[in-house]
């Protein structure tokens, strides 16, 4: 760990002579085949991706995983590049949306033919409303339990009455190859253009939209599918697998000794509820509906915000001996008591610290019988100051756990910096470069939790 923190320190120096790198992140215009689909606001680059996969010497006879792979980056990125790949993703929304985004088999001109057949009904039904002798039809609503879950003022009524006739007209194909891609279109479009939703980086509310003409916005994005697919037509492409999954679980959905290389993104351990991001567009296309369904859902999620932690909840039981993890949660619980801090979410501020590295550990440990010797790893992770202005240097926790856990510390890359509305100062965001070599015994003890690990 010595190396990797004298590397550390030494592009804290560099990166003082360096821009911020706010731009870094941005989805560059070579690159918005297929990831352009979808994609979260807080995604990693494809640059990134392809950078490792080059790095690594990940190629057609090896399997890419991406354990967290949220909407599909590396996934998309490995499938351009002819890597086999498979994803996790605890999400259901985001589940669906990587699969979709790796589905390059459908007919793009069926898909075209079918949605511009979907849009002249629609149109049709709207006009007739329209056009209703007293103007004041009724117009389209999500159940009571549905639109419950929704940010409040994230779609306007007429809006969302149009989103809703299309959504329904699209789902009479359920059963057709091009199902998933009109409704991944409509996703886009809602999250993008109709809904009132802004990103910076947090979702918020921006300017309310009263009307805006949605199945044009849909069939815009179609056509972007369309364009992407034709391009692809010529070629195989191997396979991607996708599966919704819990990251801490994985001996359901991966072979022993089967991965090659990990490139992934985890969530990082802040305020951040990240269901809130995919909120309206898994209501509006019934991933969620209801209260129930969303904390089943958060239940499958590394815990890393308050409003996923639940009282049944053991994975501090990971790191509970684990001094510089008990260290912060123990300065946050004492500035909070310092601060005359009360509310139930700022008391569960040095829990959810503890859960959230106890859950990438035990992530980590699940993973090792899956992993071939030699395997590299690149954990693309961010420092985080949300509780009380208590800096937590995500990556470097995470890389002497790794350790601990048997795996090699390659170094740790600064990948950028972004400004902390919290502390309001620049925090660092990093690759975690690891090695498995998977040629000897690690014998651990984590808590209550003792573990005794021999490759196979």
């Amino acid at each position: 760990m010595q190396k990797a923190r004298e590397q550390l320190q030494l592009f804290s120096v560099e990166s003082e002579n360096k821009p911020r790198q706010s731009k870094i992140n941005r989805l560059e215009e070579q690159d918005r085949a297929f990831h352009d689909w979808y994609r979260f606001v807080l995604s990693f680059p494809p640059h990134l991706v392809r950078q490792h996969l080059d790095e690594f010497g990940v190629d057609e006879q090896k399997l890419l995983l991406d354990p967290f792979c949220g909407t599909g980056t590396t996934l998309v990125e490995a499938k351009k590049n002819h890597i086999s790949s498979v994803g996790l993703e605890a999400n259901p929304f985001a589940q669906f949306a990587s699969a979709v985004k790796v589905n390059w088999e459908i007919d793009p001109d069926l898909l075209l033919e079918q949605a511009q057949r979907i849009a002249e009904t629609v149109q049709r039904k709207l006009q007739r409303r329209a056009s209703a002798t007293d103007g004041q039809s009724a117009l389209r609503t999500l159940p009571s339990e549905a639109a419950k879950l929704l940010i409040r003022n994230s779609i306007s009524p007429l809006p969302l009455h149009k989103a809703l006739i299309l959504r329904d007209e699209i789902q009479k194909y359920a059963a057709a190859p091009f199902c998933a891609h009109a409704r991944l279109a409509l996703a886009n479009a809602l999250v993008n253009s109709i809904s009132n939703l802004r990103f910076g980086p947090e979702v918020g509310i921006g300017s309310i939209k009263h009307d805006v003409p949605v199945v044009r916005i849909w069939l815009d994005q179609v056509d972007k599918m369309v364009g992407d697919l034709r391009r692809v037509q010529a070629e195989n492409y191997p396979a991607a697998k996708i599966h919704l999954a819990d990251a801490r679980e994985l001996s359901m959905y991966l072979d022993p000794r089967s991965i090659d290389a990990v490139i992934t993104s985890p969530p990082y351990p802040n305020e951040k509820d990240y269901t809130r991001t995919t909120r309206l567009e898994s209501v509006i296309l019934g991933f969620i509906n209801n209260r129930a369904e969303l904390r089943t859902l958060k239940k499958r999620l590394v815990r890393s915000n308050t409003r996923a932690v639940f009282k049944a909840d053991d994975d501090d039981e990971w790191v509970r001996n684990y001094p510089e993890v008990e260290r912060i949660a123990q300065e946050i619980e004492e500035r909070r008591i310092a601060l005359g801090k009360t509310s139930g979410f700022e008391k569960l501020y040095h829990r959810v610290t503890r859960l959230y590295f106890g859950g990438m550990a035990r992530h980590l440990a699940e993973l090792r019988p899956f992993l071939r010797p030699g395997a590299h790893l690149a954990y693309v992770v961010g420092d985080q100051a949300s509780y009380f202005q208590v800096l937590i240097r995500t990556g470097e926790l995470l890389g002497d756990i790794a350790e601990s856990l048997g795996y090699e510390l390659a170094r740790i890359d600064l990948f950028r910096e972004r400004f902390s509305t919290a502390t309001r100062q620049y925090l660092r965001e990093e690759t975690v470069v690891l090695r498995w070599n998977g040629n000897k015994r690690t014998s651990l003890s984590f808590g209550q939790t003792h573990l005794d690990f021999c490759p196979p």
